[in-house]
């Protein structure tokens, strides 16, 4: 499967809590835009979990991260997805969008999106 690239920064919690991952703009110092970021992580399989299927303290890392998330942020994740064919075609088989997207978690090679 092709190689997703993204602006991404990660949040990682240890011991079996997945790494949630945001677009994130980096601010540039000379006022000129950034390009993005390049992610070598090569996804082999993709999954679609509502935020409500996941367990209550997991749920509330990620609406944290979410609460955090300037629009902008959002947009630029909502983007990646819908650049990704792959993502953008499961979504749609689920009668879903990149818009209902809030986060991504990608681990051995399986992206999993969260939604609303």
């Amino acid at each position: 499967m092709r190689i997703l690239t993204a602006s991404v920064i990660a949040t990682a919690v240890f011991f079996g809590t997945p790494a949630f991952v945001l677009a994130q703009g980096a601010p540039s110092q000379s006022g000129a835009p950034t390009p993005p970021a390049q992610s070598s992580t090569v996804i082999r399989s993709i999954e679609v979990v509502n935020i409500k299927e996941l367990k209550p303290d997991v749920r509330a890392k990620i609406d944290q991260i979410v609460a955090n998330t300037s629009d902008k942020d959002m947009q630029s994740l909502r983007q990646s997805i819908d650049a990704t064919p792959q993502a953008a075609s499961v979504l749609k088989a689920k009668g879903l969008s990149s818009a209902q997207v809030v986060a991504i978690n990608i681990s051995d090679g399986v992206l999993t999106m969260i939604t609303v």
